[in-house]
């Protein structure tokens, strides 16, 4: 009498919800990838845990990664014989707001719980409870459709299932959100799932719209009879809340290489100085292109700094007191668009002023821009003019790549 009064207060005390919320980080990475530069999207680097740790093969084959949840669902009395165990989840998609930590830009991802496992634990082996004497046999016998490997509708087969002899591990896909229910055919005096196990999709933003940066937020679910997670009427959770906390990390590129020497520029007209030397032809063209090589993943902007009143052009001096100016324009390679969409060809840069964003479609590696230095022919009037003395110009102008925009 005093064990069976013992361990009905003990089924009891497991049964009563827990207040404390299970927590469970998803983390997502986007770097991009030189070798399949096409490739913009997030990289799951959450670390699989139950179904998917268990049988690797079979999540990578589907695409799925699973999260092992330590909840524990036990039944609340006996099921019988043509009674039901429902399992539904939340499969539908649902939207949280995620925030970079630095910037506070926002922006939206969508999750859906795509599949749903456990270990399901029986009071007495399955042949005990349906007289068979096959292990296997006893746990096909024991449910209408075969083992829990067999998946009612609308869930799906996800391939694999494990059983001992009062014991059964299961996986099934959910593609849409509702109850798949498995009949018992016998009278099960208790049972119990020792964990829950579930896959997950997510829909995340264009990486190569968003900032460099972690951006966190958090999605909240229900756990018990009527909520997100349900098992149906008879199967009480000892925790009735699950917070996923996502982490999305974005790394981008930004990088810009001059060839050797690209760091100095002389300027000379179309053809060299020597036509003018020798036959007097006033050049109608002064400049330079300097190559460059960018590798950028994220929208940018450039700044251009040099001894300037303002506006477009810099100045550059003589030793003899001798003063011109040259103006710098950008152009950049495909796949980058400029600020009112489009390619960037010669697109002038103004001293202290931010031009841009510049957005590239997908990621560019290593592909090659140009800046013009070049003087404007009022300049070129009065760099030539009679009377001018033999010197030397010089100026520094410098230009800034920003991917904080």
């Amino acid at each position: 009498m005093k064990k069976s009064m013992y361990w009905l207060g003990l089924w009891a005390a497991l049964s009563v919800p827990s207040a404390e919320a299970v927590n469970r980080e998803i983390r997502a990475l986007f770097q991009p990838d030189p070798a399949q530069p096409n490739k913009n999207i997030f990289i799951n680097k959450t670390p699989n845990s139950g179904y998917c740790a268990i049988y690797p093969g079979q999540c990578v084959d589907n695409n799925t990664f699973s999260i092992q949840l330590p909840i524990r669902f036990n039944s609340t009395r006996a099921i019988a014989a043509g009674e039901g165990v429902p399992l539904k989840v939340p499969a539908n998609w649902r939207q949280l707001t995620v925030t970079n930590r630095d910037t506070q830009e926002t922006e939206i991802v969508e999750v859906r719980i795509s599949g749903v496992g456990s270990r399901y634990i029986l009071s007495a082996p399955a042949t005990e409870l349906t007289g068979e004497t096959d292990m296997r046999e006893g746990h096909s016998k024991l449910w209408i459709g075969s083992t829990w490997v067999n998946t009612p509708p609308p869930c799906q087969y996800s391939g694999v299932g494990g059983y001992g002899p009062a014991f059964y591990l299961f996986f099934w896909k959910a593609p849409v959100e509702a109850a798949c229910t498995k009949v018992a055919t016998f009278p099960i005096p208790a049972m119990s799932f020792n964990t829950v196990d579930f896959s997950y999709e997510l829909r995340t933003p264009n990486p190569l719209s968003m900032t460099s940066g972690l951006y966190t937020g958090s999605l909240a679910y229900s756990i018990g009879p009527g909520a997100d997670f349900d098992f149906g009427p008879l199967m009480q959770p000892d925790d009735s809340n699950l917070t996923l906390d996502f982490v999305l990390d974005v790394q981008h590129t930004l990088k810009v290489d001059l060839p050797p020497g690209g760091n100095k520029v002389a300027l000379e007209p179309q053809g060299g100085w020597q036509q003018w030397i020798d036959g007097g032809r006033k050049p109608t063209k002064i400049y330079r292109d300097q190559l460059f090589y960018i590798s950028a993943s994220s929208r940018f902007r450039v700044m251009l700094l040099c001894d300037s009143l303002g506006g477009s052009r810099c100045r550059l001096r003589g030793s003899k007191g001798n003063v011109t100016e040259v103006e710098t324009r950008i152009s950049l390679p495909a796949g980058i668009d400029g600020p009112g969409g489009g390619q960037v060809n010669l697109l002038l840069l103004r001293h202290n002023m931010w031009t841009g964003p510049f957005q590239p479609g997908h990621y560019v590696d290593r592909k090659g821009g140009s800046l013009r230095f070049e003087m404007p022919r009022d300049a070129i009037d009065f760099l030539l003019r009679p009377g001018f003395s033999d010197d030397k110009l010089s100026g520094n102008i410098t230009v800034i790549w920003d991917s904080e925009v």
